[in-house]
C-alpha cells in the first residue's frame, strides 16, 4: 500500500496501546473489518505526531482473494478523509516495507510570505525572517554522505548505530515557501528536524557554514539546533 495523510490530529504512525489516532491503528482496523480477522500493519517508517506523509509505503499479510483495486476501494471507503491509500498492489511475501526500503525522501517546508498562510498554515512552519539560502546549502553539501548523525537525534537512549549516509538536501526558494528536501538511506528519530532547525541558524546568521564538520565530530544533540515544529514535515517517497 502507497499511503498519503495528514498528520495533523495523529498520534504518529505507530500504533500505541490505548490510542486510538494513529495511522498504522486507522490501517489495521479497516483491514481487519474487511477479513474479519486481526490484521497487522508493516510501515517504512514511524513518522512522528503530526508528521504528513505523500508516500508512506506499507504491507501485510491478508487471507483475502479480493483483486487489489477492490481492496483500494474498501480501504479508501471506511478510512477517514485524512487518509488515503494512493495504490494498492500484490507482492512477494518476502517484502518488507521497512527492510527492503532502499531510501526514503522527505520534505520541510517553510513559510516566508508577508502574509499569513491561512490555508496552508497546518502544513508550513512560518519564519518571521529570510534566512540566506546560498549558506544553507553550503552548510547542506558538508551533510551529505556517510556520517555519524548523533548530534541530529532526538533520542537520548539511541543504542544502535547513528550512523547513517544521506545522498542529497536541496534547498529551493518557491514563491513564499523554502523547501528543504532530504533524501537519504534511512534517517533517525527527529534528526530531518533538527538538521532543518540546525540549517536555518545557519541562514540567519547564527552558526558559520563551516562549523558543520566539528558539529558531525561532537556527536553531541546539545550542540546542534533545534528541533523544528512536526507540522512542516512530510514523507514523499519510499524508495526499493
Amino acid at each position: 500500500m502507497i499511503i498519503a495523510y495528514d498528520g495533523s490530529r495523529y498520534y504518529g504512525w505507530e500504533h500505541q496501546p490505548d490510542i486510538e489516532l494513529t495511522i498504522q491503528g486507522k490501517l489495521e482496523g479497516v483491514l481487519s473489518r474487511m477479513t474479519g480477522k486481526d490484521v497487522a500493519v508493516t510501515g517504512a517508517g514511524r513518522t512522528d505526531a503530526g508528521v504528513h506523509s505523500i508516500g508512506m509505503t506499507a504491507n501485510a499479510h491478508i487471507d483475502c482473494d479480493l483483486p487489489a483495486g477492490q481492496i483500494q476501494d474498501y480501504l479508501n471507503r471506511y478510512l477517514p478523509e485524512d487518509i488515503c491509500v494512493t495504490d494498492v498492489s500484490y507482492v512477494s511475501d518476502r517484502f518488507h516495507s521497512r527492510y527492503n526500503a532502499r531510501g526514503k525522501v522527505y520534505r520541510y517546508t517553510c513559510w516566508v510570505g508577508n502574509l499569513k498562510p491561512v490555508f496552508e498554515r497546518k502544513y508550513v512552519y512560518v519564519l518571521e525572517k529570510r534566512p540566506d539560502i546560498e549558506k544553507m546549502r553550503k552548510a547542506a553539501a558538508y551533510l551529505t554522505g556517510t556520517h555519524d548523525f548523533a548530534s541530529f537525534c532526538g533520542n537520548p537512549h539511541m543504542k544502535k548505530s547513528t550512523v547513517r549516509e544521506i545522498f542529497s538536501i536541496s534547498i529551493v526558494q518557491k514563491g513564499d515557501k523554502i523547501e528543504f528536501t532530504y533524501h537519504g538511506r534511512g534517517f533517525l528519530q527527529y534528526m530531518v528536524r533538527i538538521l532543518t532547525g540546525t540549517l536555518l541558524e545557519v541562514g540567519l546568521g547564527k552558526r558559520n557554514p563551516d562549523s558543520m564538520p566539528a558539529l558531525i565530530e561532537a556527536g553531541n544533540r546539545q550542540e546542534a539546533g533545534y528541533t523544528v515544529p512536526a507540522k512542516g514535515l512530510c514523507l514523499m517517497q519510499v524508495d526499493y
